[in-house]
């Protein structure tokens, strides 16, 4: 059946925009995030306090928009979200959720600056030694002790 189906769609010659749009009608959807793992000059980890979720302390991430780099969407979240300014320079690990239907991609980056705003996303933010961290997600406790340790080597 597959074959009969493809042999098909080679004979249309579609157009790619409409390519597109068949494909993503039957096909599932998922959702691509970033998240980062940001240091200051201490080596000190950005973590920001989320007003929706339900550990209130977490990573800074978000989602891709169309036609965005993942590491230009880190920099877009991260400001959007605090005023905070970033440069996301290196791809950490690429993470699957098959409950969400969702990749995340993970990166490392480093504060340059900005002042920090509250948003309707983000109430605080604050920078966290690896022994002085809030409670937070096992999976992402063991992104920020990857970086760590890479760190030190």
């Amino acid at each position: 059946m597959n074959t009969i189906l493809a042999k098909i769609w080679k004979m249309l010659r579609l157009p790619k925009g409409i390519q597109l749009f068949v494909m993503r009608f039957f096909q599932d959807q998922f959702l691509v995030g970033v998240t980062g793992i940001i240091l200051n000059e201490k080596k000190e980890i950005l973590l920001f306090k989320h007003t929706y979720r339900p550990h209130k302390w977490s990573l800074p991430g978000g989602y891709l928009k169309s036609g965005e780099h993942p590491r230009e969407a880190l920099e877009r979240e991260i400001k959007e979200e605090s005023g905070l300014v970033v440069s996301v320079d290196d791809s950490l690990k690429t993470r699957t959720d098959r409950e969400t239907a969702r990749l995340d991609l993970c990166y490392t980056g480093i504060l340059i600056g900005g002042d920090f705003i509250p948003t309707h996303e983000v109430s605080e933010y604050g920078f966290f030694s690896q022994d002085n961290l809030p409670l937070l997600r096992t999976n992402q406790v063991f992104l920020i002790d990857e970086v760590l340790k890479s760190n030190k080597q």
